[in-house]
C-alpha cells in the first residue's frame, strides 16, 4: 500500500464573494456558462475621474492605460452570528467584512457555529488569511483626509474645501492597520482560539495559507482551520501599479493561454475554505468537498526581475507537491493554472507542466483559469481556483475557459494538456479524480495544490504519522547559518555588539542619540 509523507486534509466548508459571484454556487454557474464577468471599472471607485489619469503602455507614469478588471458588486454586509458590532465593522474597508463573513459562512457551510460551540471547541479553531499588503480604498482616503487636512491648495483651496470637493470624509483610523488587522478581527469576531494571522505571498498567498493551515492541523495545533484570503486593495493603486510594471493588458480582456494575449486583468475579492484532518472529518461525519493531499511550495531566488517567472521553481513546486501526496503526476487529469494571460508567463508555465506531466496520454489533462472569467484575483486567485476545481469535481465536469481560440503552442494534438471553451464530461475510472491548483506569485512565490476526490471507501489513506512534521532530530539534515546582521543600542554592526557581550565595552549598548540608516540599495 502506498504510504504518504502528507496527512491527508479534507475541505469541509467554503465561501466566497467573488465578481458576478458572492456564492461558490454561483460561481460555477458563471464558469460552467463561460461567462467573463470583466468590466468597466465602477463609477466612484477611483475617487476621481478615470479620465484624469488615463495613460497609453508607453506613457505611463502615474497613470494606467485600462479600467477594466473584475469588481465585486451587490455585496451587502450582513453581521448576523459575530461576536463584533456591525457598526465596528461597517467603519472598516469592505476588506475586513470580506473576510469576517467569508470566514463565518465557510464554517457555517461546514456545520460549525463558531460563536455557539463551547469555549473548548473555539479553542480548536485557527485561520490562515492571505491578504495583499497594498493599501486598500479606505487606507487611501484616510491618508488623503490627513494630508488635506488644512494643507493649503492653489488647485483645490486647500482645508475643508479639499476634502468637500473630493468627498474625503475621514474614515476610522484603524484602516491604517490593514495589512495584519483583519486576522485579529475575524479572530475576534469568530471567537477563534487556535489563533489567526494574515501572510502575503503575492498571488500565491491563499495557497501558502492553505499549506500553513494543513501544517497547523498536522501539528495537532488546531482541529478546524480557515483558509483563504482576499484582495481589496485600493483598485486606481493597482491599476496604475500593473501599468507601471507593463503588465496590465491594453484591451481589458483576459486571454490565458491564447496568442492574442497581451497582459492581466486586475479582480478583487475574497474566498475562503474550511479544513480538517480526514480521518476527524469521516469519524464526525462531516460532509468531504475534496481531500487536500500536498501543497508544494518553492522560491525563484534572485531572477532577471519581480515579473519574469522562473520554470526551474516551478517544477520544484510540483514535484513537492507529489512526493507529499504519494501520488504519480500520471494521475493527474485536471489542473487549474496560474495562466494570468502574460505571453511569457503562460508560456513558461506550460513548459514547466511538460516537464512534471510528460508521462500524461496526449490531451489526458484538462487546463485552464478562472482568470479568464473573472480576471487576476491577485492574493485570492489560488482559493477562487480551487473552488472551481471543488465544483467540477462534484458536477463531474471539466470547466471551460472562455476566449482561448487561439492556443499557444504545448496545447496542440501531441500535448498531454487540452484546453475546451465548452463543458465537457470529466471521466472518473476505478480510483478516485485527481486534479491540482498552480499559483505563481511575484518574486517567484510558486505554490502546487494537489486535491483528490473524497470516496466514502478511501483505499488511499495510508500515512505514516509524523513523517512530515516530526522528523527525529537526527534525522535532519544540518541548517548553515551564513550570515549575521545586528543594529543593538549604539552599536552599528554585529561586530559592535559581540564586542559590547565579551569584552564588557559598554560605549556599544549607550542609547544613541539619532539612529542613521545608509539608504544606497535600497528600494521600496
Amino acid at each position: 500500500m502506498t504510504t504518504r509523507a502528507f496527512e491527508p486534509i479534507a475541505i469541509v466548508g467554503q465561501a466566497c464573494n467573488l465578481p458576478g459571484a458572492l456564492s461558490p454556487e454561483a460561481l460555477w454557474d458563471n464558469v460552467a456558462r463561460g461567462r467573463v464577468l470583466v468590466r468597466d471599472v465602477p463609477e466612484g471607485r477611483f475617487r476621481i475621474d478615470p479620465r484624469l489619469v488615463a495613460g497609453t503602455p508607453t506613457s505611463s507614469v502615474d497613470a494606467t492605460y485600462s479600467t477594466r478588471g473584475g469588481y465585486v458588486e451587490g455585496a451587502v454586509f450582513d453581521g448576523a452570528g459575530l461576536a463584533v458590532s456591525a457598526d465596528e465593522l461597517r467603519a472598516l474597508d469592505p476588506l475586513f467584512q470580506w473576510i469576517v463573513t467569508t470566514g463565518r459562512d465557510a464554517l457555517a457551510d461546514a456545520g460549525f457555529d463558531a460563536l455557539a460551540a463551547s469555549p473548548s471547541n473555539r479553542a480548536r479553531i485557527g485561520a490562515v488569511v492571505g491578504n495583499l499588503s497594498f493599501p486598500t480604498e479606505a487606507m487611501a482616503q484616510w491618508g488623503e483626509a490627513v494630508f488635506l487636512d488644512g494643507q493649503p491648495s492653489a488647485f483645490l483651496g486647500g482645508g475643508a474645501r479639499a476634502r468637500a470637493l473630493l468627498g474625503l470624509e475621514k474614515p476610522h483610523a484603524a484602516n491604517r492597520f490593514m495589512s495584519g488587522l483583519p486576522a485579529h478581527v475575524l479572530a475576534r469576531a469568530l471567537r477563534l482560539g487556535a489563533g489567526a494571522m494574515c501572510i502575503d505571498a503575492a498571488c500565491a498567498s491563499s495557497l501558502y495559507a492553505i499549506r500553513l493551515a494543513c501544517d497547523t492541523l498536522h501539528e495537532r495545533r488546531a482541529d478546524v482551520m480557515l483558509a483563504g484570503a482576499a484582495n481589496r486593495a485600493d483598485s486606481l493603486f493597482l491599476h496604475v501599479g500593473f501599468s507601471a510594471l507593463t503588465a496590465l493588458s491594453p484591451t481589458g480582456v483576459p486571454r490565458p493561454f491564447d496568442r492574442r494575449a497581451d497582459g492581466l486583468v486586475p479582480a478583487e475579492g475574497a474566498g475562503m475554505v474550511a479544513l480538517m484532518r480526514l480521518s476527524d472529518a469521516v469519524a464526525h461525519g462531516r460532509r468531504v468537498l475534496g481531500v487536500v493531499r500536498g501543497v508544494g511550495l518553492s522560491n525563484d531566488g534572485r531572477s532577471k526581475s519581480l515579473l519574469a517567472p522562473a520554470s526551474a521553481g516551478q517544477v520544484r513546486a510540483m514535484r513537492a507537491a507529489y512526493m507529499q501526496a504519494g501520488i504519480d503526476p500520471s494521475r493527474v487529469s485536471l489542473v487549474e493554472c496560474h495562466a494570468t494571460g502574460t505571453p511569457v508567463g503562460d508560456r513558461t508555465e506550460l513548459e514547466s507542466m511538460a516537464s512534471v506531466f510528460a508521462e500524461c496520454a496526449p490531451g489526458s489533462v484538462h487546463v485552464g483559469s478562472l482568470k479568464a472569467n473573472l480576471g487576476h484575483l491577485i492574493t485570492a486567485a489560488g482559493v477562487a481556483g480551487l473552488q472551481k476545481v471543488l465544483a467540477a469535481l462534484a458536477h463531474e465536469t471539466a470547466p471551460p475557459t472562455p476566449s482561448c481560440s487561439e492556443r499557444l503552442d504545448g496545447l496542440d494534438g501531441a500535448s498531454p494538456f487540452r484546453v475546451t471553451e465548452t463543458p465537457s464530461a470529466w471521466r472518473a475510472g476505478d480510483a478516485p479524480r485527481v486534479a491540482a491548483v498552480s499559483a505563481f506569485g511575484f518574486g517567484g512565490n510558486n505554490a502546487h495544490l494537489v486535491l483528490e476526490e473524497y470516496r466514502a471507501e478511501p483505499a488511499s489513506l495510508a500515512f505514516v504519522p509524523g513523517a512530515l512534521t516530526r522528523t527525529p532530530v537526527h534525522e535532519r539534515e544540518p541548517l548553515a547559518l551564513v550570515a549575521l546582521g545586528a543594529r543593538v543600542a549604539g552599536g552599528a554592526s554585529a561586530a559592535d555588539f559581540v564586542a559590547s557581550v565579551f569584552t564588557g565595552d559598554r560605549a556599544a549598548t549607550a542609547s544613541p542619540s539619532a539612529a542613521t540608516v545608509a539608504t544606497t540599495g535600497l528600494r521600496f
